[in-house]
C-alpha cells in the first residue's frame, strides 16, 4: 500500500479545523493574564449570574498555588483560540478544581474531558495525590463526566450554590486518586 492509499484511509491529514475531521485537535497550554479577558467571557457564558471577571481570573492566576490550563483551538488562519480552561489550586500534594468551563459553541465534543484529563495528566507528573471538585448535585452532565474521569463521592455540601439548578443547591464533593 503506498503512502498515498494509506492517507485516504486516515483522517489525520484532514486539518483540524475541517468539518470532516473527525476528532477536534487541541493545544494545551497554560493560562496568561493576557487571556484573562476571554477566559471571563467563557466562564460568564457557563456560569451566567456567578461568573469571575477578567479581574478575579487574573489575581488567581498571580496566586503561587494556582494554575490554569487553557485548551486552544487553532482555525484555518493559523490563530488559536480559547475554547475552555481549568483552574486548579494546589497545596503539598493535594489538588482541587476552582472551575472549568467551556465556550458554548464547544460543547459536548470532549473539550471538558479532554481540559480534566490534561489536567490529571499533569498533576500525576508533579506527584500529587487527589484531585477534588465541588459540583452541582443536580447537573447530570458534569456527574456523568466526573464519574467516567474516576471521581467518587466523598461528601456534600447542603445549600452551597446560590445559582445552580435550584438556588441553594447541595454540592458534591468529589475525589479522584491519582496515584
Amino acid at each position: 500500500m503506498s503512502l498515498w492509499d494509506d492517507m485516504w484511509g486516515v483522517a489525520w491529514w484532514v486539518a483540524p479545523w475541517s468539518p470532516w475531521a473527525k476528532t477536534p485537535m487541541f493545544s494545551f497550554e497554560e493560562a496568561w493574564a493576557e487571556d484573562t479577558e476571554k477566559l471571563a467571557e467563557i466562564h460568564a457564558a457557563g456560569f451566567p449570574g456567578a461568573a469571575w471577571s477578567a479581574a478575579d481570573l487574573a489575581a488567581l492566576l498571580r496566586e503561587e498555588t494556582v494554575t490554569g490550563v487553557v485548551a486552544r483551538r487553532a482555525n484555518a488562519f493559523g490563530t488559536r483560540s480559547a475554547v475552555g480552561f481549568v483552574l486548579l489550586r494546589t497545596v503539598a500534594d493535594e489538588s482541587e478544581v476552582l472551575t472549568v468551563a467551556v465556550a458554548p459553541s464547544h460543547r459536548r465534543r470532549g473539550v471538558g474531558r479532554a481540559l480534566m484529563e490534561e489536567a490529571m495528566r499533569r498533576l500525576y507528573r508533579d506527584r500529587i495525590a487527589s484531585l477534588f471538585l465541588e459540583v452541582d448535585a443536580g447537573n447530570q452532565a458534569a456527574l456523568a463526566l466526573y464519574r467516567r474521569l474516576r471521581f467518587e463521592k466523598v461528601g456534600e455540601r447542603k445549600g452551597y450554590y446560590a445559582h445552580g439548578s435550584v438556588p441553594g443547591a447541595t454540592a458534591l464533593v468529589m475525589r479522584a486518586d491519582l496515584r
